[in-house]
């Protein structure tokens, strides 16, 4: 091998460097300025199969991966978040997403200006100034995509150039003649190149750079990209490796349906190219041309199979042996099969997530109030024993999300989300601590039974409306922080300034009554020892009420 030759190599190499490093850097741009609407497209995955299809392309569409967003798919499903029949939707939706980077590769056959060689250098120059000296946020995140759209047409124009030099070689000719003639062999190229780099989107660029040698033609194009539909699946096979039996059906549910599309529009070309149009096996194809057979295959192939969704569900259960391997187990266990990093390949549902596991942190520490609350009046030592198993849960879960939040912070996420992830960072905070208030109040509770104490009737009556004061304040929090409603954000407010003159008229009128000997000292104590700690609970869900008005406001 020549010193020119090896030059060569890695010059295309270093195009298709500069390709998936653009593409992956156009993603990143669209998904920060997409954030909101991928949170509206999450809340759209319901059981309507066809709005999972339409899910499914928009996300692919945003983050220019397939592979990223099947491999999301399997994080939803093995999470529990997400179930098969909805989860088809959205695989053969991903199939037509994944057909946008081959539209905007094949612009450069529209027209001059929309030449790699002519347009990369003006785009890659307005999203360098942008970053550079722009302060917005929102402009700098158009100019990452104006950025990663120029290196992905600066990647191109360099392996166009390579391959311009290979169209005069007798044996790359013969290597495409071969593909076109050999619908295997043309297959097996397509899946082992997609299977290598893990990106069909990158082997049809790859593709699509080759037409400028004018060797590449129609029936090799076909069967290649067949097999780039197989090859891409492996992705997801890795990626579901350690899931659940579900999470692996997932994986299997996107083979199937890439191999039965496969394998039968290779018997339909096959039947084409012999009977209809034999002069087109060996008739060059332009990259607006493989756009078209591209998005026809996904297209028709999505049509095709949508009504066999369940048959496929069904095959890849059957395959797994198993339809349903969830298990009982506890919140930290729950908690951490939704916090999958999976959905890490796609960091707008990953800050959605761990929004939805910070809610369920909240309503964890809501239920352990209730039962404090029982264990209390009722002197229940299996409530009791119940707060201090669930406060240890609510202990994990705050190392679980915490961890989950780390890893979400290192992501290419917008301004806005990092200024959500870190009011999550501060809210895991203050429901861990009104999780260990409410263990104080067990104690207390534990006090009150062992030592056979009793209150009051007026005492048990005001610390029970001071205790259902707490709980509700707390749950406004909780609802606040789900739904980003800022009623229930003054709902907190109000019933933390409640408990506060609550607070100070209770132990105004407790002081009064053990002066009086109404009630003794050990009781008086632990009355206002709880009510303290009410107090204290009231806080934190001022503070994380807060961190939701901050972020509306």
């Amino acid at each position: 091998m020549t010193i020119e030759t090896l030059g060569k190599i890695f010059t295309f190499l270093g195009g298709l460097g500069l390709f998936l490093y653009g593409m992956n850097l156009m993603a990143e741009g669209l998904q920060k300025s997409a954030g909101a609407k991928m949170k509206q497209l999450l809340a759209m995955l319901t059981n309507n199969r066809l709005m999972g299809v339409f899910v499914g392309a928009g996300v692919t569409a945003i983050i220019q991966s397939s592979s990223a967003t099947t491999v999301m798919i399997v994080g939803f499903v093995n999470a529990g978040l997400m179930n098969l029949g909805q989860a088809v939707g959205v695989i053969m939706g991903a199939n037509i997403g994944t057909t946008v980077t081959a539209w905007i590769v094949s612009m450069s056959d529209w027209t001059k200006i929309l030449q790699p060689d002519f347009i990369a250098p003006i785009i890659i120059a307005i999203g360098a100034f942008v970053i550079l000296f722009s302060n917005k946020p929102k402009r700098k995140q158009v100019a990452e995509i104006l950025l990663g759209f120029g290196i992905l047409f600066l990647g191109l124009s360099l392996m166009g150039d390579i391959a311009k030099s290979l169209k005069d070689l007798p044996a790359f000719r013969s290597a495409f003649e071969t593909f076109g003639s050999s619908p295997i062999l043309g297959l097996l190229v397509g899946m082992v190149v997609t299977a290598i780099i893990q990106s069909s989107s990158a082997s049809v660029g790859i593709l699509q750079s080759l037409t400028v040698t004018g060797a590449v033609t129609w029936g090799s194009s076909v069967y290649i990209l067949l097999g780039q539909n197989i090859g891409t699946c492996i992705t997801a096979i890795l990626a579901s490796a350690k899931a659940s039996k579900t999470a692996k059906s997932a994986a299997i549910i996107h083979l199937l349906f890439n191999v039965i599309g496969s394998v039968l529009f290779m018997i339909l070309s096959l039947l084409f190219f012999k009977f209809i149009r034999p002069e087109m096996v060996h008739q060059g194809i332009s990259k607006t041309g493989i756009s078209l057979f591209h998005t026809f295959f996904n297209v028709a192939n999505t049509i095709i199979l949508f009504p066999f969704a369940n048959v496929l569900v069904k095959i890849a259960e059957k395959f797994m042996g198993s339809k349903n391997d969830i298990e009982d187990v506890g919140e930290a266990e729950i908690a951490l099969r939704h916090l999958d990093e999976r959905i890490l390949e796609t960091p707008s549902f990953a800050v959605e997530n761990a929004q939805k596991e910070v809610v369920h942190m909240g309503m964890v520490a809501l239920e352990n109030l209730k039962a404090a609350r029982i264990a209390l009046f009722e002197k229940n030592q299996d409530k009791i024993d119940e707060v201090f198993a669930r406060e240890k849960d609510i202990n994990k879960l705050q190392k679980l999300i915490t961890e989950y939040l780390v890893k979400i912070e290192n992501l290419p996420i917008s301004e806005k989300q990092h200024q959500l992830v870190t009011n999550l960072f501060y809210s895991v905070g203050d429901i861990e601590r009104v999780g260990d208030h409410v263990e104080n109040i067990a104690e207390l509770a534990q006090i009150y039974l062992s030592e056979y104490l009793v209150f009051s009737d007026l005492a048990k009556d005001e610390l029970d409306v001071a205790m259902q004061l707490a709980y509700d304040t707390v749950e406004a929090a909780v609802f606040a922080r789900q739904n980003e409603d800022m009623e229930m954000v003054r709902k907190v407010i109000q019933g933390e300034e409640s408990m506060d003159d609550m607070e100070d008229n209770l132990r105004a009128k407790h002081i009064s009554r053990l002066s009086q000997g109404i009630c003794d000292t050990q009781t008086g104590i632990v009355f206002l020892d709880v009510l303290s700690n009410l107090e204290r609970i009231s806080d934190h869900s001022l503070n994380l009420a807060y961190y939701v008005k901050d972020e509306i406001v």
